[in-house]
């Protein structure tokens, strides 16, 4: 089992005429994996105009933590009351930062990806040393450095990064080879 952060990402196309009711129940399932432990942030991608495919991700601390959210009760039942709502789905289980450039066989090169987080990164890091450089810069190295890393690591992590490669993903991936497999069967979620 992996130790570090898991991310699920689930594609659903929305049945005709369902929209209003596929959106609340994503929101349902956003709020539902708010409660289990190792949860670490959720959110629904709309789809870009003329498409009909949401994108929902669910992050947790580890395949343990996930596993238990997967498998439980009140997870089977959100899915079931949802089963109507949408007309196709696919799912993707990726690890660490691989979730933010998609699933395996559709992933940028590695130097898109290291310009795709750098300009999320330069600019906020800009910004907050602009904003409180003054009042950190009165403090030593390590506090300084502690205290910088513990505010822009969530807000890049949750955030900017993945606004990032939202904004760029026409970019990010052209010329990246169509997957032909590593999607589920809807049947399985």
């Amino acid at each position: 089992m992996s130790t570090s952060p898991v991310t699920l990402m689930v594609a659903r196309r929305v049945a005709h005429g369902r929209y209003q009711e596929l959106i609340a129940w994503l929101h349902e399932g956003e709020q539902l994996a708010t409660d289990f432990p190792g949860y670490l942030g959720s959110g629904v991608l709309a789809p870009p105009p003329g498409d009909d495919e949401f994108q929902i991700i669910f992050r947790f601390a580890d395949e343990a933590t996930m596993h238990a959210w997967e498998h439980s009760a009140s997870r089977r039942s959100w899915l079931v009351r949802g089963s109507g709502l949408f007309a196709k789905n696919s799912v993707h289980r990726v690890s660490g930062i691989d979730g933010w450039f998609g699933a395996a066989g559709q992933r940028p090169p590695r130097w898109k990806q290291a310009v795709a987080i750098w300009l999320a990164f330069f600019p906020v890091s800009l910004i907050f040393n602009f904003v409180l450089g003054p009042l950190l810069g009165q403090l030593e190295l390590f506090p300084r450095i502690m205290i910088s890393t513990l505010i822009l690591t969530p807000l890049m992590v949750f955030w900017f990064i993945p606004l990032s490669t939202h904004l760029l993903a026409g970019w990010l991936h052209s010329n990246v080879p169509a997957q032909v497999s590593g999607t589920e069967p809807a049947s399985t979620r």
